[in-house]
């Protein structure tokens, strides 16, 4: 089968969305497991904690504004229908993530007395969000079906999602402090290491029955055979994080970033997953990516844009993250302030 220009255009929106999205849920999933994972630390950890963020988390929202600006200007049809079906969970969505902006710049000048306040809603708005995004993902699997299995599966995502980000965040709390608090987080890591594993194991046995879709793209011969790496490889990542997260010492040694190296590969794997099970969809049994697509002359002109802006954002996050590397501090703003 050949493909025209007007065949590859839409594909490479697709890519693009597909990356922008992998990329905030791995980047801004760090720093939501990080605010889940506030109410457990002391008062000064929780400095240090938000410190190791700080430099990244606005940023790392630039992903998600290109995915979704991209959805809008190059499948406006799979636009509308997304958006429709999850008004009301991307609207509790951006309720949070404004929370967590506005607790963020308000806990670090606030008086004593107001300053676990701003804590408490950052955690807040950092679980909301993560909520939201789980049963916005469900949602999304199951064709926007209201029936009561698919809203249950959807449920399942929402509950269980955070538990993924908050491995992701203990991992990166393990990379990014040390001492007592760089313990606390790879007790942390070991304790949500589990229900993610679980949660992950449930939504893939689960998408195949809500979805006929999937079924058939992982189940049938011999795709099944030529699949089996990507569950494997989930095993092997999950094993040497629980591997690392049971031996202080290998921590100590300075393998602490396997982690959450380890955290990631598994999100990277899923999506790759994710991807082969609705290809060639972009609204599950509903729209394809070509039936959604802007007309060609449309997504020409659009290809100038994102030909620009996306080295420039994949170069600006790999400068930030090389600038800001190493442990974090405490976050201060002078005496007096």
């Amino acid at each position: 089968m050949s493909f025209t220009w007007a065949d590859m255009l839409p594909l490479f929106f697709m890519a693009v969305m597909g990356l922008a999205l992998l990329a905030y849920v791995v980047l801004d999933g760090y720093d939501l497991g990080v605010g889940m994972l506030l109410p457990f630390a002391t008062e000064e950890e929780k400095d240090v904690m938000v410190s190791s963020i700080g430099p990244f988390w606005d940023a790392n929202e630039t992903w998600l504004v290109l995915g979704v600006g991209v959805l809008l200007i190059a499948f406006p049809l799979a636009h509308g229908i997304v958006l429709s079906a999850l008004y009301l969970p991307v609207a509790v969505m951006l309720m949070a993530l404004i929370l967590r902006g506005v607790s963020f710049d308000f806990r670090v000048k606030a008086r004593a007395a107001r300053k676990g306040m701003w804590n408490g809603l950052f955690s807040l708005g950092s679980l909301i969000a993560a909520l939201a995004q789980g049963w916005m993902l469900g949602s999304y699997l199951t064709g926007f079906d209201h029936g009561l299995r698919s809203s249950l599966f959807s449920l399942g995502i929402a509950l269980t999602l955070p538990t993924g980000y908050a491995v992701l965040g203990a991992g990166w709390l393990i990379m990014k402090t040390g001492d007592a608090l760089q313990r606390k987080a790879v007790a942390w890591a070991r304790t949500a290491l589990w229900p993610m594993g679980l949660a992950l194991i449930g939504i893939s046995l689960a998408s195949p029955l809500v979805s006929q879709t999937v079924f058939d793209r992982w189940f049938a011969m011999p795709q099944f055979i030529g699949l089996l790496p990507i569950p494997v490889a989930c095993a092997v990542a999950f094993y040497a994080a629980f591997h690392v997260t049971s031996r202080p010492n290998v921590v100590a040694a300075g393998y602490g970033w396997v982690v959450f190296a380890g955290t990631v590969l598994i999100f990277v794997l899923s999506f790759i997953g994710l991807a082969y099970s609705l290809y060639p969809y972009i609204v599950i049994d509903r729209l394809t990516v070509w039936q959604a697509a802007s007309a060609t002359d449309s997504l020409m002109f659009i290809f100038v844009g994102v030909a620009i802006t996306l080295p420039v954002i994949i170069g600006y996050t790999i400068f930030m993250y090389r600038v800001f590397w190493g442990r974090a501090s405490a976050l201060t703003y002078g005496p007096g302030q």
